[in-house]
């Protein structure tokens, strides 16, 4: 089992920046990558941006390249999503989650999911 636990939502200007954090526990070495997710309402979850537990390679759906960056603190082991140049189109709910296969772009391949971090972005 693997527990997320995400933090650092809220309400911005467009133009603004937010930084998410998910904080990972239990057996996270048999994580293969963390990835986060965004959901509005009405829409189908979509992949933002996923990173290599161990290697650090990092990928992003390119709605938000040039605007996000995804990080990690192994030593933490805490996940990282800087969101720079928000949009309102950004405005979901935004999951971390876990995923034990190179599938990283998949929602339906991750296995552990935390419970949600709402990020509103005004116009």
């Amino acid at each position: 089992q693997v527990q997320l636990v995400e933090s650092g939502g809220g309400l911005v200007q467009a133009g603004g920046s937010l930084r998410l954090s998910c904080a990972a526990s239990g057996r996270t070495s048999s994580t293969y990558a963390l990835g986060w997710f965004r959901q509005a309402p009405g829409k189908e979850r979509e992949f933002v941006a996923a990173i290599r537990w161990s290697a650090g390679n990092t990928y992003y759906a390119d709605s938000v390249k040039g605007r996000f960056t995804i990080s990690r603190d192994s030593a933490k082991n805490t996940v990282y999503l800087q969101m720079n140049s928000l949009k309102p189109e950004d405005t979901a709910v935004y999951y971390c989650a876990a995923v034990d296969n190179i599938f990283v772009q998949s929602p339906t391949m991750y296995k552990y999911w935390g419970q949600g971090t709402q990020v509103t972005v005004s116009s």
